[in-house]
């Protein structure tokens, strides 16, 4: 006797034949997506080719003008925005921005705080914060919430290689211990984290997806992102299968996937067992 078969879990989000129009203009056309459980899905695309406007839609701001976006029921999103404007002459405290717009305990604001590596910082002013400590607080808030789904717009934005090895490896420990599904907008068309389980190739329709392997090798990806680096989409890869072994120590064993091809314009110093490097030379 065959045992009965599970129902198929609903996606949490999904978009279907999604066309936008802004202005008269048509921004997003016949573009459909799934986001399931636990999945990281990073989008890339040039300037102009509707990566906000797509995340803007799948979180009910956008109405689109054909297609539609379902959002699983009872949904919790976490959304971390593109850039966020603090007045410097404005006192707030981390500790005031956590319950920014609703109240939390203490507890649950130590317990963000840690989560994301910045345990000590309750008490020190939002304005003086690094870029990268700025968005690892973002980051906090928007767990607060115990999403199922992350939603972060450019993330990395304006962060120096190693901060942006070091927020992609946060947004993986966080995945992997809370199983939070993740959907991120790239503004660098040629570097993606390697534990995306997809990329989407955007540019006002999807133009390729896949795996980050499989994208980076896809005509479609090379004849859009292909200038610069011969075609190569490089990786964010947090390595975990031997230590370090060049004469100094950074207090864990995460180590380096050496590669003789990664040279190719990146500073990649070490990144904290991150290392950069470009795909199709390990296919």
């Amino acid at each position: 006797m065959n045992a009965p078969l599970r129902p198929a879990v609903a996606p949490l989000i999904t978009a279907e034949n999604l066309t936008i129009r802004m202005d008269g203009q048509e921004v997003l056309t016949n573009v459909s997506l799934a986001i399931q459980r636990a999945e990281i899905v990073t989008i890339l695309g040039p300037n102009g080719s509707g990566k906000s406007t797509l995340l803007r839609a799948l979180l009910g701001i956008l109405r689109p003008a054909s297609g539609t976006v379902t959002q699983r029921p009872g949904l919790v999103i976490g959304y971390v925005p593109q850039k966020l404007a603090v007045d410097r002459t404005l006192p707030m405290t981390v500790r005031r921005f956590l319950s920014l717009p609703v109240r939390v305990t203490d507890t649950d604001a130590a317990s963000a705080l840690i989560r994301v590596g910045m345990p000590d910082v309750a008490q020190r002013q939002m304005a003086d914060l690094s870029g990268g400590q700025f968005q690892r607080i973002l980051l906090a808030r928007a767990l607060l919430a115990r999403p199922d789904i992350l939603i972060l717009d450019e993330p990395t934005q304006g962060l120096d290689q190693p901060g942006e090895a070091a927020f992609y490896r946060l947004i993986e420990e966080v995945r992997r211990e809370t199983g939070v599904a993740v959907l991120m907008v790239s503004h660098d068309l040629h570097v993606v984290m390697a534990a995306s389980d997809r990329v989407i190739c955007l540019n006002g329709h999807v133009c390729c997806e896949g795996t980050p392997r499989v994208v980076s090798n896809a005509p479609e990806y090379r004849a859009l992102f292909g200038l610069g680096t011969q075609g190569a989409l490089a990786l964010y890869q947090h390595v975990h299968d031997h230590s370090h072994d060049h004469g100094h120590h950074h207090g864990h064993d995460h180590g380096h996937d050496h590669s003789p091809h990664d040279h190719h314009g990146h500073d990649h110093g070490h990144d904290h067992g991150h290392h950069l490097h470009k795909d199709h030379d390990h296919a």
